[in-house]
Protein backbone atom coordinates (compact mmCIF):
# COMPACT_ATOMS: atom_id res chain seq x y z
CA UNK A 1 0.00 0.00 0.00
CA UNK A 2 1.28 3.35 -1.26
CA UNK A 3 2.46 6.46 1.60
CA UNK A 4 -0.12 8.89 0.80
CA UNK A 5 1.62 12.65 0.31
CA UNK A 6 1.08 15.26 1.51
CA UNK A 7 -2.38 17.37 0.58
CA UNK A 8 -2.15 20.31 -1.82
CA UNK A 9 -2.44 23.79 -1.12
CA UNK A 10 -6.06 24.87 -1.51
CA UNK A 11 -6.95 26.32 -5.23
CA UNK A 12 -8.75 29.70 -5.40
CA UNK A 13 -12.36 29.69 -4.87
CA UNK A 14 -12.28 27.06 -1.88
CA UNK A 15 -13.94 28.10 1.27
CA UNK A 16 -12.05 27.77 4.31
CA UNK A 17 -13.44 28.27 7.96
CA UNK A 18 -11.25 31.18 9.94
CA UNK A 19 -11.14 32.10 13.40
CA UNK A 20 -13.41 35.03 13.96
CA UNK A 21 -10.81 38.13 15.18
CA UNK A 22 -12.16 39.45 18.28
CA UNK A 23 -14.04 42.72 18.20
CA UNK A 24 -12.31 45.95 19.50
CA UNK A 25 -13.80 46.70 22.83
CA UNK A 26 -15.70 50.37 22.51
CA UNK A 27 -13.82 52.23 25.14
CA UNK A 28 -10.51 51.00 23.55
CA UNK A 29 -8.90 52.81 20.72
CA UNK A 30 -6.64 51.41 18.59
CA UNK A 31 -3.45 54.03 17.91
CA UNK A 32 -1.85 52.59 14.57
CA UNK A 33 -3.00 48.97 13.07
CA UNK A 34 -2.94 47.64 9.84
CA UNK A 35 -5.41 46.32 7.58
CA UNK A 36 -5.21 43.34 9.48
CA UNK A 37 -6.94 42.38 12.61
CA UNK A 38 -3.73 39.92 13.73
CA UNK A 39 -0.94 43.15 13.93
CA UNK A 40 -2.85 45.68 15.48
CA UNK A 41 -0.58 48.50 16.81
CA UNK A 42 -0.68 50.39 20.20
CA UNK A 43 -4.28 49.89 21.86
CA UNK A 44 -5.26 52.03 24.84
CA UNK A 45 -7.85 52.08 26.76
CA UNK A 46 -9.87 55.10 27.04
CA UNK A 47 -12.48 55.26 30.32
CA UNK A 48 -15.25 57.53 29.04
CA UNK A 49 -16.31 60.36 31.74
CA UNK A 50 -19.21 62.22 30.66
CA UNK A 51 -21.86 62.02 28.21
CA UNK A 52 -20.40 63.55 24.85
CA UNK A 53 -20.40 61.76 21.70
CA UNK A 54 -16.61 61.77 21.97
CA UNK A 55 -13.59 62.52 24.17
CA UNK A 56 -13.07 65.59 22.23
CA UNK A 57 -16.07 67.62 20.24
CA UNK A 58 -15.22 70.51 17.57
CA UNK A 59 -17.44 73.38 17.57
CA UNK A 60 -16.98 75.58 14.18
CA UNK A 61 -18.44 77.69 11.71
CA UNK A 62 -20.65 79.97 13.49
CA UNK A 63 -18.58 82.64 13.77
CA UNK A 64 -16.02 84.73 11.54
CA UNK A 65 -14.11 86.57 14.23
CA UNK A 66 -12.12 85.46 17.73
CA UNK A 67 -14.62 84.10 20.29
CA UNK A 68 -14.74 86.51 23.30
CA UNK A 69 -16.72 84.63 25.58
CA UNK A 70 -18.24 81.49 26.10
CA UNK A 71 -20.58 80.03 28.57
CA UNK A 72 -22.26 77.18 29.75
CA UNK A 73 -26.23 77.77 30.68
CA UNK A 74 -27.28 76.34 34.34
CA UNK A 75 -28.48 73.23 33.48
CA UNK A 76 -25.23 72.29 31.37
CA UNK A 77 -27.35 71.37 27.71
CA UNK A 78 -26.83 74.76 26.02
CA UNK A 79 -23.78 76.84 25.31
CA UNK A 80 -23.82 80.23 24.13
CA UNK A 81 -20.38 82.72 22.49
CA UNK A 82 -19.75 85.93 21.47
CA UNK A 83 -17.67 87.04 19.02
CA UNK A 84 -15.88 90.01 17.74
CA UNK A 85 -17.64 89.72 14.47
CA UNK A 86 -20.98 91.29 16.64
CA UNK A 87 -22.64 87.94 16.83
CA UNK A 88 -23.61 85.39 19.82
CA UNK A 89 -24.29 81.82 18.65
CA UNK A 90 -25.76 79.31 20.46
CA UNK A 91 -25.12 75.35 20.34
CA UNK A 92 -26.44 72.06 22.14
CA UNK A 93 -23.97 70.82 24.55
CA UNK A 94 -24.59 66.98 23.66
CA UNK A 95 -24.89 64.92 20.06
CA UNK A 96 -25.53 66.00 17.47
CA UNK A 97 -23.56 69.50 18.88
CA UNK A 98 -26.13 71.98 16.78
CA UNK A 99 -25.51 75.00 16.49
CA UNK A 100 -29.37 75.84 16.51
CA UNK A 101 -29.42 79.88 16.99
CA UNK A 102 -27.45 83.05 15.95
CA UNK A 103 -28.13 86.44 17.14
CA UNK A 104 -26.94 88.87 14.72
CA UNK A 105 -28.79 92.46 15.17
CA UNK A 106 -27.66 92.74 18.97
CA UNK A 107 -25.14 95.47 18.65
CA UNK A 108 -23.27 97.66 15.74
CA UNK A 109 -20.29 96.46 17.78
CA UNK A 110 -18.30 93.35 19.24
CA UNK A 111 -19.51 91.63 21.58
CA UNK A 112 -17.17 91.71 24.76
CA UNK A 113 -19.18 89.45 27.51
CA UNK A 114 -22.54 87.16 28.52
CA UNK A 115 -24.15 85.70 30.42
CA UNK A 116 -27.53 83.26 31.01
CA UNK A 117 -29.92 84.43 33.32
CA UNK A 118 -30.42 82.27 36.32
CA UNK A 119 -34.16 82.79 36.33
CA UNK A 120 -35.81 82.39 33.14
CA UNK A 121 -34.55 81.85 28.97
CA UNK A 122 -32.75 85.56 28.90
CA UNK A 123 -29.14 85.87 27.68
CA UNK A 124 -27.54 89.19 28.19
CA UNK A 125 -25.13 90.73 26.30
CA UNK A 126 -22.37 93.49 26.70
CA UNK A 127 -20.51 95.15 24.05
CA UNK A 128 -18.05 97.89 22.84
CA UNK A 129 -20.61 100.30 21.55
CA UNK A 130 -21.68 100.82 25.39
CA UNK A 131 -24.80 98.57 25.11
CA UNK A 132 -26.43 96.32 27.79
CA UNK A 133 -28.62 93.80 25.96
CA UNK A 134 -31.51 91.27 26.95
CA UNK A 135 -32.49 88.54 25.14
CA UNK A 136 -35.54 86.41 25.05
CA UNK A 137 -33.99 83.13 24.01
CA UNK A 138 -37.47 81.30 23.45
CA UNK A 139 -38.27 83.93 20.58
CA UNK A 140 -35.38 85.21 19.85
CA UNK A 141 -36.54 88.97 20.42
CA UNK A 142 -34.33 91.43 22.12
CA UNK A 143 -35.97 92.76 25.23
CA UNK A 144 -34.14 95.26 26.43
CA UNK A 145 -31.31 97.92 25.07
CA UNK A 146 -29.47 100.30 27.40
CA UNK A 147 -26.78 102.50 26.53
CA UNK A 148 -25.56 101.44 30.00
CA UNK A 149 -22.00 103.03 30.35
CA UNK A 150 -19.75 106.14 28.27
CA UNK A 151 -17.02 103.98 27.22
CA UNK A 152 -16.43 100.57 26.16
CA UNK A 153 -18.00 97.21 28.49
CA UNK A 154 -15.40 94.85 29.10
CA UNK A 155 -17.30 92.49 31.69
CA UNK A 156 -20.55 91.33 33.16
CA UNK A 157 -21.90 89.09 35.84
CA UNK A 158 -25.57 88.43 37.59
CA UNK A 159 -26.52 87.02 40.78
CA UNK A 160 -29.59 86.33 42.46
CA UNK A 161 -29.86 88.68 45.60
CA UNK A 162 -33.46 88.83 48.06
CA UNK A 163 -35.43 87.30 45.10
CA UNK A 164 -33.99 89.68 42.68
CA UNK A 165 -31.88 88.97 40.09
CA UNK A 166 -28.95 91.50 39.67
CA UNK A 167 -26.29 92.28 36.93
CA UNK A 168 -22.86 94.48 37.52
CA UNK A 169 -21.39 95.68 34.39
CA UNK A 170 -17.94 97.23 33.92
CA UNK A 171 -16.56 99.53 31.53
CA UNK A 172 -13.83 101.71 30.56
CA UNK A 173 -14.86 104.75 31.75
CA UNK A 174 -14.07 103.76 35.70
CA UNK A 175 -17.41 102.51 36.84
CA UNK A 176 -19.55 99.77 37.83
CA UNK A 177 -23.39 99.63 37.47
CA UNK A 178 -25.84 97.96 39.26
CA UNK A 179 -28.95 96.77 36.97
CA UNK A 180 -32.45 94.78 37.79
CA UNK A 181 -32.28 91.71 35.46
CA UNK A 182 -35.19 89.53 33.92
CA UNK A 183 -38.11 91.21 32.01
CA UNK A 184 -39.62 93.79 34.15
CA UNK A 185 -35.94 95.38 34.75
CA UNK A 186 -35.97 99.26 34.40
CA UNK A 187 -33.65 101.46 32.03
CA UNK A 188 -31.89 103.46 34.83
CA UNK A 189 -28.85 101.68 37.19
CA UNK A 190 -29.57 100.88 40.87
CA UNK A 191 -25.97 102.04 42.01
CA UNK A 192 -22.98 103.05 40.40
CA UNK A 193 -19.40 102.98 41.79
CA UNK A 194 -16.61 104.95 40.66
CA UNK A 195 -13.60 103.24 40.73
CA UNK A 196 -11.72 105.67 38.28
CA UNK A 197 -9.66 103.06 36.41
CA UNK A 198 -10.98 101.45 33.66
CA UNK A 199 -12.37 98.06 34.76
CA UNK A 200 -11.60 94.60 32.70
CA UNK A 201 -13.77 92.67 35.41
CA UNK A 202 -16.50 92.12 37.84
CA UNK A 203 -17.94 89.52 40.05
CA UNK A 204 -20.64 88.78 42.31
CA UNK A 205 -19.88 87.46 45.92
CA UNK A 206 -21.87 84.05 46.83
CA UNK A 207 -24.60 86.23 48.94
CA UNK A 208 -24.68 89.21 46.38
CA UNK A 209 -23.46 91.83 49.00
CA UNK A 210 -20.29 92.25 47.25
CA UNK A 211 -18.92 92.70 43.92
CA UNK A 212 -15.79 92.31 43.08
CA UNK A 213 -13.77 94.64 40.41
CA UNK A 214 -10.87 94.34 38.86
CA UNK A 215 -9.23 97.33 37.43
CA UNK A 216 -6.55 98.72 35.09
CA UNK A 217 -4.79 99.90 38.65
CA UNK A 218 -3.45 96.28 39.58
CA UNK A 219 -6.07 96.11 42.23
CA UNK A 220 -9.38 94.20 42.68
CA UNK A 221 -11.84 96.43 44.85
CA UNK A 222 -14.32 95.28 47.11
CA UNK A 223 -18.19 97.29 46.91
CA UNK A 224 -20.60 96.38 49.36
CA UNK A 225 -23.73 97.33 47.65
CA UNK A 226 -25.26 97.87 50.83
CA UNK A 227 -23.14 100.42 52.02
CA UNK A 228 -22.43 101.86 48.61
CA UNK A 229 -18.95 101.60 49.33
CA UNK A 230 -15.48 100.30 49.36
CA UNK A 231 -15.55 97.81 52.07
CA UNK A 232 -11.37 96.66 51.24
CA UNK A 233 -8.93 95.75 48.41
CA UNK A 234 -6.97 92.71 47.17
CA UNK A 235 -3.48 93.57 46.11
CA UNK A 236 -0.88 91.24 44.92
CA UNK A 237 -0.99 91.29 41.06
CA UNK A 238 1.85 93.54 39.05
CA UNK A 239 -0.13 93.95 36.02
CA UNK A 240 -3.96 94.40 35.36
CA UNK A 241 -6.19 91.55 36.37
CA UNK A 242 -8.17 90.10 33.43
CA UNK A 243 -11.32 88.14 34.78
CA UNK A 244 -12.81 87.02 37.90
CA UNK A 245 -14.18 83.90 39.34
CA UNK A 246 -15.35 82.55 42.33
CA UNK A 247 -15.01 79.24 43.72
CA UNK A 248 -18.37 77.13 43.57
CA UNK A 249 -18.45 77.30 47.63
CA UNK A 250 -17.84 81.39 47.34
CA UNK A 251 -14.55 81.23 49.59
CA UNK A 252 -11.61 82.05 47.12
CA UNK A 253 -11.73 83.78 43.77
CA UNK A 254 -9.73 83.10 40.68
CA UNK A 255 -7.49 86.08 38.77
CA UNK A 256 -5.64 85.78 35.66
CA UNK A 257 -3.40 88.50 34.84
CA UNK A 258 -1.63 90.21 31.89
CA UNK A 259 1.72 89.30 34.16
CA UNK A 260 0.97 85.59 32.92
CA UNK A 261 0.52 84.95 36.84
CA UNK A 262 -2.79 83.66 38.12
CA UNK A 263 -3.65 84.65 42.03
CA UNK A 264 -6.31 82.73 44.05
CA UNK A 265 -7.61 85.01 46.91
CA UNK A 266 -9.24 83.93 50.28
CA UNK A 267 -12.47 86.20 50.25
CA UNK A 268 -13.86 84.75 53.35
CA UNK A 269 -14.33 86.81 56.04
CA UNK A 270 -11.54 86.03 58.12
CA UNK A 271 -8.60 84.84 56.05
CA UNK A 272 -5.76 83.03 57.43
CA UNK A 273 -2.91 85.44 55.09
CA UNK A 274 -2.54 89.03 55.49
CA UNK A 275 -2.41 89.07 52.12
CA UNK A 276 -5.75 87.19 51.14
CA UNK A 277 -3.37 85.24 48.61
CA UNK A 278 -3.99 81.50 48.58
CA UNK A 279 -2.24 80.44 45.69
CA UNK A 280 0.27 81.91 42.69
CA UNK A 281 -0.39 80.07 39.72
CA UNK A 282 1.95 80.35 36.42
CA UNK A 283 1.83 78.37 33.24
CA UNK A 284 -0.72 80.60 31.19
CA UNK A 285 0.70 83.31 29.14
CA UNK A 286 -0.86 86.33 28.93
CA UNK A 287 1.17 86.96 25.44
CA UNK A 288 1.22 90.71 24.44
CA UNK A 289 -1.92 91.43 22.99
CA UNK A 290 -3.50 92.51 25.92
CA UNK A 291 -6.42 89.61 25.95
CA UNK A 292 -8.97 89.52 28.78
CA UNK A 293 -8.46 86.08 29.34
CA UNK A 294 -11.46 84.35 30.74
CA UNK A 295 -10.56 81.85 33.53
CA UNK A 296 -13.22 79.27 35.33
CA UNK A 297 -13.73 76.83 38.29
CA UNK A 298 -14.36 72.98 37.86
CA UNK A 299 -17.96 72.54 39.27
CA UNK A 300 -18.44 68.60 39.23
CA UNK A 301 -16.06 68.61 41.67
CA UNK A 302 -16.62 71.60 44.06
CA UNK A 303 -13.88 73.61 42.99
CA UNK A 304 -10.37 71.29 43.32
CA UNK A 305 -9.63 72.96 40.04
CA UNK A 306 -9.26 76.16 38.43
CA UNK A 307 -8.81 76.76 34.13
CA UNK A 308 -6.91 79.41 32.46
CA UNK A 309 -6.33 80.30 28.39
CA UNK A 310 -3.35 81.37 26.87
CA UNK A 311 -1.39 83.23 24.39
CA UNK A 312 0.61 79.79 23.47
CA UNK A 313 -3.00 78.07 22.56
CA UNK A 314 -3.58 75.88 25.08
CA UNK A 315 -6.00 75.70 28.00
CA UNK A 316 -3.88 75.08 31.74
CA UNK A 317 -5.67 73.35 34.10
CA UNK A 318 -4.23 73.25 37.56
CA UNK A 319 -5.38 71.64 41.16
CA UNK A 320 -5.90 74.46 43.48
CA UNK A 321 -4.73 72.26 46.69
CA UNK A 322 -1.18 72.02 45.54
CA UNK A 323 -1.17 74.34 42.41
CA UNK A 324 0.24 71.73 40.35
CA UNK A 325 -0.64 71.27 36.62
CA UNK A 326 -2.68 68.81 35.68
CA UNK A 327 -3.38 69.44 31.72
CA UNK A 328 -2.31 71.38 28.73
CA UNK A 329 -4.78 71.24 26.51
CA UNK A 330 -3.69 71.93 23.17
CA UNK A 331 -6.11 71.69 19.82
CA UNK A 332 -6.93 75.51 19.02
CA UNK A 333 -5.05 78.05 16.27
CA UNK A 334 -4.68 81.29 18.12
CA UNK A 335 -4.97 82.44 21.56
CA UNK A 336 -7.51 80.51 23.81
CA UNK A 337 -9.72 83.72 25.52
CA UNK A 338 -12.36 81.98 27.27
CA UNK A 339 -12.76 78.72 29.34
CA UNK A 340 -16.01 77.24 31.34
CA UNK A 341 -16.53 73.98 32.61
CA UNK A 342 -19.88 72.32 32.68
CA UNK A 343 -21.98 72.10 35.58
CA UNK A 344 -22.44 68.57 36.27
CA UNK A 345 -19.64 66.50 34.45
CA UNK A 346 -15.95 66.88 34.02
CA UNK A 347 -16.25 68.66 30.61
CA UNK A 348 -14.52 72.11 29.44
CA UNK A 349 -15.21 74.43 27.34
CA UNK A 350 -12.80 76.29 25.39
CA UNK A 351 -12.75 79.49 22.87
CA UNK A 352 -9.98 81.09 21.16
CA UNK A 353 -9.18 83.56 18.42
CA UNK A 354 -9.62 81.00 15.75
CA UNK A 355 -13.25 81.30 16.26
CA UNK A 356 -13.93 78.30 17.55
CA UNK A 357 -14.93 76.31 20.60
CA UNK A 358 -13.86 72.59 21.67
CA UNK A 359 -15.41 70.79 24.28
CA UNK A 360 -12.95 68.36 25.64
CA UNK A 361 -14.00 65.35 28.27
CA UNK A 362 -11.51 65.52 31.15
CA UNK A 363 -11.27 62.92 34.12
CA UNK A 364 -13.64 62.76 37.11
CA UNK A 365 -12.69 64.91 40.05
CA UNK A 366 -13.51 63.55 43.50
CA UNK A 367 -17.14 64.97 44.77
CA UNK A 368 -16.98 67.14 48.09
Amino acid sequence: MSKRGPSPPPSEGVLIKRAKPDATPSNQIAISSSNDPRNKGLIRSVQRTSSLEAPIVSLAGAHSAEILSCRFDPTGQNIAACSADRSVSLWRTYHPNTNYGLLSNLTKAPILDLQWSLTSSILYTVSADHLLTSVDLTTGQRLRKIRAHREIINTLDRTMAAGTELLATGSDDGTVKIWEGGEDGGKHSVATFDIKSPVTSVCWSADGANVYVGALDNEIHVYDIRKNEEVYSLKGHSDTPTSLSLSPNGSFLLSPSFSSQTLIYDVRPFSPSPTRIHRALQGAPAGFENTLLRGAWSKDDGGRRVAVGGADRTVTIWEVESGKILYKLPGHKGTVTAVDFHPREPIILTASKDGTMILGEIEAGLGV
